[in-house]
Parts: structure tokens; C-alpha cells; sequence
């Protein structure tokens, strides 16, 4: 069956599940302690009390299942407080084991349920791993089945078939480990599942824990609503896993999952093998030369990290002209190209993959010789994950970073094409806190499509969730929900059986269906109020259909659902005070990027060591690290690093009227400085500027002074012609 869900989630199937769960067993919603007393979270009082630091038990998972001799660093003491009842965060180096500690005690469990001697065969319960990489999912899953392992993932990935059979598993206490992403607990079928899980939910593990911190470098808004989930499941335990917290991401991590400090538990940041390199041109054209000549000293498997897609197809063919075994990877690929060129990268020795940040998640190749970066990472974080892909064999390894002025440009683009103008969130609240919204009761529901509203506002699709997020948690006003499907079509396979169903939601569907060419259309609303039966019924029978062969189905049009959770606010008072603390957060978002870039050039450009200065920006004492590592640019040549002052130049006058006169809008002038700049955006695409000879014309000026010239000329036209409609974008246009 057809899906064009973007959280790779499958409404129909989900839908029909929440009626199931609806019957689910109540005694198989009991939660566990390991002597067998229903308990909830633990508590804070609980997470202070001293916790063991060794776990013969663990060692002995870690020795029979996973083929390994002793734990390394911090593992077993992480390990050893999850068995014992306690959460945790743990703060390793990318490559540092981070998996184990979930993967052990997730075994672990079972040994501990026959001591208590509590639990029957099936009821062991299962750990909960959340993650936002699909690759890492199913890298982990395919290798802890190998050990005979019970795991499953959950994603877009899975067949029809694949994911009955998983949904099965875990109903019936067959699974020991489920991996999902964070959007999938927006998901009520899916949570209800969960709830009916036999024994419970042992362990939630939050993978990429960073994320959940709005002060982290890849906040995801969905990860706020982790915390929640594991209260609402009753969950016994929670381990948080990051290789990038700083020590202020980490306190916000402990404080959203109430862990005190002794729950903490982070290793070194500092990797002897890792030789750390910058240098510098005036363009890019000057360092591909060196490039080559690097590549050509340093032979292994390499990682070359640009930040667009374009450019690591046209770097990969200049490499592959230069003699070299060169691929692209970016994440525009079909699946199973990019599939393929993983397994390549994993069997040979001699192949350089040209990748954005895409690639490299999961990827566990201990003997990379060479990361390279040729454009300036977003974060010190970003940065720090990347190198730790370098040299986990342990013998030496080069991390080079070529840098130049340009890179700026590019890191502006993405920051400045963030922020959607003051007047777009005000449209978009006015939008959601609609008359009809307005009217709504509270638990009622109301539908919309992310993607229309981005058009139809300017926001891009990360603000604009990001914001709904707010919405939903800061304000408490709306809860996101299952999404659903707009559209359902079928085409007939065996039309006896299809005609002799004389079910109400058979009749139902019949009386609303209409046929194009071969495919029948309905609408599931539709049929559900001409039959007078439940939407899900309808949605269950056309999964019983297709399940059976009687038709083949597709499901198109995803619409994001929300539960109105106190009444809407509906005066333009209340709206303009939500407008102003959203904008103001993403104000300070968009200034916490830009200082984010200057830690990272500030990281290899200042007179100290690189590898000093990446373990103080992570708090890292770095014990037993001697003054300077010896193996980075500054140890090796005490000369420092300085990027060539190229200032921008002032906006051009000509230019400036040639967007004025392309753009008749003056409703937004950072739209139009975006149009300047070079920056796409929904609106942008929308009126088809792209390929105008006004976008990007003056990419070497200063975007916040473009704001602020162009401010200036909408404020001249709108005081000139307050009433003229072409000084503002038609508003059926953008709302319709």
C-alpha cells in the first residue's frame, strides 16, 4: 500500500490498531519493579540514593550476548544504575558505546524478572529506544537480531507486511527492544499500543538526547514531548544519550527528566589518535589543489563534509577526474542508492564519499583515516560528532578543516532562512486560532497540513512545527495527534465479494466511492457520516479488504490533527501576546546560530590548541592531558590560523530597484532581502523567484543591512499608499 506520510507512518493501519488497544487485556497494562511491585518513574528522591558502580550481571550480558570482554569508561557504572531502578544521561564521544547502555540492560531484564520469579515467559516487557536516524535503526536492529536478539523498528522504511508482524510482536511480550523516532509518540494508536505492552515498558532510551534541549545545536521540537510520553506510560526507567552536550545541555537534559547530578555520566572528550588540521584560502577553488595533493599523501577511507547536496556531486566528479574513487551521498539520493553506496563504503579501503551531514549516523567503520571538512560545520557540536566518525581503530587518523570566507555565505543562508517575518506569525496564529477553531470545545479536534500552511505563511517547515510545539507545551493550548490521511483510493480486485459486503461501513463506503479511470476515490469523513459509523470502522474495513485481496489500497493527502486542550484564545490581545513570545524565542534562536559559527571558527583560529580548546567548550577537564596535544595545527606550528578579510560589500541601488520592480510586495522586507540574498523560502518558490535574475544578486552584502534597506523602502510605499493592494501579497492567495 501507497504512503506519503512524512513521519513514515501508516493511518490506516495505526487507526484500525487504536481499536484494537481499545480491547486490550488491562492486566498486561501493569508495570514492574524487579521484585515485582507496580511502580511508576522513579523519583527524584529515589535517583539520590547511592547506586552501585559494578554489575557482574552486566558483564555477564555484555560477555554471552554481545561477544565482548569488559565494558569500557563509563558504561558499566550507567548500566549498573539502570538495573538498579535509576536514569541516567550519558555523555560519551561519538564512537564512545553509547548503545550498550541500553542494549545490555534491555537483555539484562530478563535475568533479573527469573530471580524475582514474577514474571511468565512473555511478560518481560520492552525497552523503548527513540531516535530521529533511520539508518542507526535499522544498522542496530539487523545486528542485534544476529545475536538472536528480539528487536523491530518502527518507521518508513517497514513493508505493510513488516509492520503488522512488529505490531503483533510487541503485543504478544515478543520483542525486547523497539527503536522509533520522536514523531511517532505523537502518534495515539501507536501510544495505546505501548500502554498494552505485557510487563510494561522496562527502559526508554532517548537517542540524540541533545536534541531535547532548546539550547542544544538540533533542537527537534518533537523531542520536548519525550518526557511526557514516558510519565504518561509509566515507564521505570529513562537513559538520555548524546555525544554533544555541553555542560548547560546536559543540565537542561537532567532537568526535563528529573535526573539529579549523580546520573550524569561523561568520559573524555580528547582522542590522542586524532590529529586535528586547519587551513585557509581566499576562495575554494584556491584549496582544491591542496585537496588533491592531501588525498593523494593520505590514502584509507575518507569522508569529505560539504553542506549542499549540489556540491558534493560536483566535488565527487572533480575527485573521480582527478584519478580518486569518489561517490556523493546527500540525502536526495534514492534509498537504495544510498543503501549501496554504505555497504561500499563499509567493504572497501580505498573509497572517498562526498557527503552532507546525511551521511555518517550509524556508520560504524573503525578504520576512517581521513575526515575532512570543506565547508564550516553549524556547531563546535556538529564538528565534534563528525571528527569521532575518524580513527575508532585507535591508530592515527587526520581531520582536516578548509575554510574560507565563502563558507559564511553558505552558513547564512541557513540561519537567515529560518526566521519568517513578525507579520507571518501573527497570519500563521490568526490562521490556527481561527473563528471556526475558535468555537471548537475543549477535546475536540481540528485538521491542517503543515505543508500548505509553510506556503501559505513563508515559514518554513522547522519553524513552523517548531512553533506548534510551543503551542502544544509552552502554552498548553493544542496537542498534536494521530495524523491521518485525507484521501483513500482502491482499485477492485475481486468485485463479487467487494458487492456481497453488506456491512454499514461497506454500504458507507460504497454510497460516497466515485471511479477515475481505475482507482475509486473516497473520503473517509464522508463515509462515516452518510453511514453513521465511526471513521475507524471505515478504516479498518478497507484495511480488512486490502488485507484480504479484495482491493488494493493507497492513502494520499496527510493532515496533521491537533486536540484542542484549553479554549483558544480569540481577541487580537491574547493572539499578540503568544506572536511576541514566539517571535522573541526565534529571534534568539537565530543569534544563538550565528555565535554557534563564530565558536567554530573561533575553535581553530585562536593561539591555543584545538584539542584544549574542544574539550573546554564541552566542559572536559581533560585529566591527564598534557598542556598541548602536540598533533594539531597550533601544537605543531604555534602559528595561528587567520581567515583573509574579505568585507561585504553595500547594497547596490540598481539591484535594489530591479527587486522593488520584480517584487511588487511591501508587506515583508525580509522576504525581499531573501530574494537579494539568495535564500529560498516557501513564498519564494511559490512566485517562482528562483530563476529570476534579481534572486541572489547581492549574495556578498550583509543580509541584516538588505533588512534593514528594504524596511526602509516597504515603510516609504506603505506610508505613500496605505490602501494600495500591491503592497501586500493577496491574502485569498496565501490562506486559500
Amino acid at each position: 500500500m501507497d504512503s506519503d506520510d512524512e513521519f513514515g507512518l501508516c493511518s490506516e493501519d495505526e487507526e484500525a490498531l487504536a481499536l484494537a488497544c481499545e480491547n486490550a487485556d488491562a492486566s498486561a497494562k501493569r508495570k514492574h519493579d524487579q521484585t515485582g511491585t507496580n511502580i511508576g518513574p522513579p523519583s527524584k528522591k529515589q535517583l539520590t540514593d547511592a547506586f552501585p558502580r559494578k554489575s557482574p550481571l552486566a558483564v555477564k550480558v555484555l560477555n554471552d550476548q554481545f561477544g565482548l570482554k569488559a565494558f569500557r569508561l563509563e558504561q558499566e557504572a550507567a548500566i549498573a544504575r539502570l538495573l538498579e531502578g535509576g536514569s541516567a544521561v550519558v555523555v560519551f564521544p561519538t564512537g564512545g558505546g553509547k548503545s550498550l547502555c541500553y542494549q545490555v540492560p534491555a537483555v539484562a531484564f530478563a535475568e533479573l524478572d527469573k530471580l524475582a520469579g514474577d514474571r511468565g515467559p512473555n511478560d518481560g516487557g520492552v525497552t523503548i529506544v527513540v531516535s530521529p536516524l533511520i539508518a542507526l535503526m535499522k544498522d542496530q536492529v539487523d545486528a542485534l537480531l544476529r545475536r538472536n536478539i528480539k528487536a523491530a523498528v518502527l518507521n518508513s522504511s517497514l513493508s505493510r507486511e513488516s509492520f503488522l508482524q512488529v505490531n503483533d510482536d510487541l503485543r504478544n511480550g515478543r520483542l525486547k527492544l523497539l527503536y522509533c523516532a520522536p514523531e511517532r509518540l505523537n502518534n495515539e494508536g501507536f501510544v495505546e499500543s505501548i500502554k498494552s505492552v505485557r510487563g510494561g515498558v522496562r527502559l526508554v532510551a532517548v537517542d540524540e538526547a541533545h536534541c531535547v534541549s532548546e539550547w542544544g545545536h538540533s533542537f527537534r521540537p518533537d523531542y520536548l514531548k519525550v518526557a511526557r510520553f514516558i510519565t504518561e506510560l509509566n515507564a521505570e526507567r529513562v537513559v538520555c544519550l548524546t555525544a554533544t552536550a555541553t555542560p548547560k545541555v546536559a543540565r537542561d537534559i537532567c532537568n526535563s527528566f528529573g535526573i539529579d547530578e549523580s546520573g550524569l555520566f561523561r568520559t573524555t572528550m580528547y582522542r590522542p589518535n586524532l590529529r586535528l588540521l586547519a587551513e585557509v584560502s581566499r576562495n575554494k577553488q584556491d584549496y582544491y589543489p591542496k585537496l588533491f595533493k592531501f588525498l593523494r599523501e593520505n590514502r584509507g577511507p575518507t569522508i569529505i563534509y560539504v553542506t549542499i547536496q549540489k556540491q558534493s556531486e560536483f566535488l565527487a566528479e572533480d575527485l573521480q577526474e582527478q584519478g580518486f574513487k569518489a561517490k556523493a551521498f546527500h540525502a536526495g539520493l534514492p534509498t537504495e542508492e544510498k543503501t549501496n553506496i554504505q555497504d561500499q563504503f563499509m567493504t572497501q579501503n580505498d573509497l572517498i564519499i562526498v557527503a552532507t551531514i546525511a551521511f555518517g549516523m550509524g556508520i560504524d567503520k573503525a578504520n576512517i583515516r581521513n575526515l575532512i571538512h570543506c565547508n564550516i560545520p553549524s556547531s563546535v557540536e556538529e564538528y565534534s560528532q563528525q571528527i569521532g566518525r575518524a580513527g575508532r581503530d585507535g591508530r592515527p587518523s587526520i581531520c582536516m578543516f578548509y575554510m574560507s570566507p565563502e563558507d559564511f555565505y553558505l552558513r547564512n543562508v541557513f540561519t537567515y532562512g529560518d526566521l519568517p517575518s513578525r507579520d507571518s506569525v501573527r497570519r500563521f496564529l490568526e490562521h490556527v486560532f481561527s473563528p471556526a477553531n475558535v468555537l471548537l470545545d475543549v477535546g475536540d479536534t481540528f485538521n491542517t497540513n503543515h505543508r500548505s500552511q509553510a506556503k501559505d505563511f513563508d515559514i518554513n517547515l522547522s519553524p513552523l512545527s517548531i512553533m506548534y510545539a510551543q503551542l502544544e507545551l509552552q502554552f498548553g493550548l493544542i496537542r498534536a495527534t494521530t495524523p491521518i490521511y485525507a484521501k483513500y483510493e482502491y482499485e477492485t480486485i475481486n468485485a463479487r465479494i467487494l458487492m456481497n459486503d453488506s456491512s454499514s461501513e461497506a454500504v458507507a463506503i460504497r454510497s460516497v466511492a466515485h471511479k477515475k479511470t481505475k482507482w475509486w476515490e473516497i473520503d473517509a469523513d464522508s463515509a462515516a457520516t452518510r453511514g453513521g459509523v465511526n471513521r475507524l470502522d471505515i478504516i479498518k474495513k478497507l484495511n480488512d479488504w486490502n488485507d484480504r485481496g479484495i482491493i488494493l489500497m493507497k492513502a494520499s493527502g496527510v493532515q496533521n490533527v491537533y486536540r484542542v486542550e484549553k479554549k483558544l484564545p480569540s481577541t487580537p490581545q491574547e493572539i499578540a501576546e503568544i506572536v511576541d513570545r514566539l517571535y522573541l524565542e526565534m529571534v534568539e534562536r537565530e543569534q544563538q546560530a550565528l555565535q554557534r559559527t563564530k565558536e567554530v571558527v573561533g575553535l581553530v583560529t585562536s593561539k591555543k590548541c584545538f584539542s584544549r580548546s574542544l574539550a573546554a567548550y564541552f566542559g572536559d577537564g581533560s585529566e591527564g592531558m598534557p598542556d598541548e596535544c602536540g598533533h594539531c595545527t597550533w601544537c605543531e606550528t604555534h602559528r595561528q590560523v587567520v581567515l583573509p578579510k574579505i568585507p561585504p560589500e553595500p547594497p547596490s541601488p540598481s539591484a535594489i530597484t530591479a527587486i522593488l520592480r520584480t517584487c511588487p510586495w511591501r508587506d515583508d522586507p525580509r522576504f525581499l532581502a531573501r530574494v537579494a540574498f539568495g535564500i529560498t523560502s516557501p513564498r519564494v518558490t511559490a512566485e517562482k523567484l528562483k530563476s529570476s535574475a534579481v534572486f541572489n544578486s547581492m549574495p556578498v552584502c550583509e543580509f541584516m543591512e538588505l533588512v534593514s534597506v528594504f524596511t526602509e523602502k516597504c515603510n516609504e510605499a506603505n506610508q505613500a499608499n496605505p490602501g494600495n493592494q500591491a503592497n501586500r501579497m493577496s491574502r485569498t492567495n496565501r490562506t486559500n
